[in-house]
């Protein structure tokens, strides 16, 4: 009888419910006895000091913050990501730990407690890292060693990620999670016929790299999705609508990335919006009837653009389109022109170079050709767009629709800077009336934003 009751009691102990699972040694559970003494943001100050330099901490030196990734997903592997608020932050920071699954234990929202003690710090593919030193890199914590420094606590709070748009993206919004709104994949991704997904093409090494547009006429920007996630075979979703995740750099510290936690941090539940083009397909060759020609070549370098019919429209910003001489790896056509915003001051720089009126009811077979070439364009973009209804005055440039040549290419940020490329030929014959064609320059004076893009040998012919 005894023995009975003594087994009893062991089931009912075995069914007694905890208010947390059994965490291994080498994490510390909630309730820590520990205060902080700085944060987040005081240990990024020393940071980026001397961001060229590793620094290696001496002494407690403890703050709080609040985990913003998970592996959970196989998005993150060995990279713990914490903000200093779970609203409104202004510090992130990459921790590099030799832990697998470790959203387990550091759940999402998860209040950390770390003590940076014999840690350091330094820029590791372009963002600020914590962990162990070695030589010139920051690696892993041991695993035996994550219980000194990371301290779990028992509180789990709502992490509201932080609104910003690409044209914001900077240095102090690594590693934070954000939201961007109002945004989509770019249409050749999401192509009925061959639709691409996160991170399982052929071309697909590592990272999966997706580029986004805005609906509110935002900068382009990429999604990185590692090939061991557990959604990289997923098609990417055709609308358009919010996607929230970890603002970092590329692995070769190239550019901006967004790395999501999870497919459902992306809320595509809008249509897209879709962009205005005028598609006539690409002619086989140019006509014998020049209607618009322009080299540059009797423009003055360093100097605004102007005769031959062009008007400079800045949209927002302040530069205009100049021309330039340049030899070397990256050298013009002769003369050619140029936009280049570095300097400027410009938060966001809009800026239009437009082609005298071209009228095409009194023509037939009209084709466009150009070159472009670019020093860097990084994140900045160049347009060509044409307008059937804009009557000439600038202050109706804005209410006159534009259509993008989508047939036309364009010199990309992927292309080697040193190379003129040709748009093709244009073809133009479906449109009618007189129309305008606009070349439009979209950056900033922000680093990533700060592209040149060059423009050379514009040509219009009619049958």
């Amino acid at each position: 009888m005894n023995q009975i009751f003594i087994l009893l009691l062991l089931l009912l102990n075995a069914c007694v419910a905890h208010d947390d699972f059994d965490l291994p040694e080498t994490v510390h559970l909630s309730d820590v006895d520990l205060e902080p003494n700085s944060d987040l943001n005081a240990v990024l100050g020393l940071f980026y000091q001397d961001p060229d330099e590793i620094i290696t901490f001496q002494g407690d030196l403890i703050f709080e913050a609040y985990v913003v990734s998970s592996d959970e997903a196989g998005n993150f592997y060995k990279e713990l990501i914490v903000q200093d608020k779970p609203e409104n932050p202004t510090a992130g920071l990459n921790i590099r730990i030799n832990m697998n699954s470790y959203s387990q234990f550091y759940d999402f929202g998860r209040k950390l407690l770390i003590n940076v003690n014999g840690l350091s710090i330094g820029e590791m593919n372009g963002v600020p890292t914590l962990g162990v030193v070695n030589g010139k890199q920051i690696e892993n914590i041991p695993q035996a060693k994550i219980s000194d420094h990371l301290f779990r606590t028992g509180i789990v709070a709502e992490i509201v990620p932080l609104q910003i748009e690409a044209l914001q993206f900077n240095d102090r919004y690594e590693n934070l999670f954000v939201e961007l709104k109002n945004v989509q994949f770019s249409d050749f991704l999401v192509d009925p016929q061959n639709p691409f997904t996160y991170a399982a093409e052929d071309v697909d090494e590592f990272d999966g790299e997706r580029l986004l547009e805005s609906c509110t006429a935002d900068f382009p920007f990429i999604l990185s999705t590692s090939t061991y996630a557990d959604f990289s075979s997923f098609r990417l979703p055709a609308g358009s609508g919010d996607l929230q995740g970890v603002l970092t750099r590329d692995f070769y510290d190239e550019f901006y990335t967004i790395y999501l936690n999870s497919p459902d941090d992306i809320r595509f539940t809008e249509s897209r919006c879709e962009k205005q083009t005028l598609d006539c397909g690409l002619a086989a060759a140019h006509g014998s009837k020049i209607l618009f020609s322009e080299d540059f070549s009797e423009q003055t370098n360093n100097k605004p653009i102007k005769g031959s019919g062009w008007k400079q429209i800045v949209q927002e910003g302040s530069k205009e389109w100049e021309a330039f001489t340049a030899t070397g790896a990256n050298a013009s056509l002769g003369r050619s022109a140029r936009l280049r915003p570095a300097g400027s001051g410009d938060r966001k720089t809009v800026s239009w170079l437009v082609s005298p009126a071209i009228n095409f009811d009194t023509n037939t077979g009209e084709v466009l050709s150009f070159k472009t070439s670019t020093s860097f364009a990084n994140g900045s973009m160049l347009e060509v767009l044409i307008s059937t209804d804009w009557d000439g005055n600038e202050e109706n440039f804005l209410q006159a629709n534009w259509k993008m040549l989508s047939a036309a290419y364009i010199a990309q940020n992927s292309d080697f800077f040193g190379d003129w490329i040709s748009s093709g030929h244009v073809d133009l014959s479906c449109v009618e009336g007189k129309g305008y064609i606009g070349f439009r320059y979209t950056g900033s004076d922000s680093p990533y934003y700060n592209g040149i893009y060059e423009l050379d040998d514009v040509l219009v012919t009619a049958n």
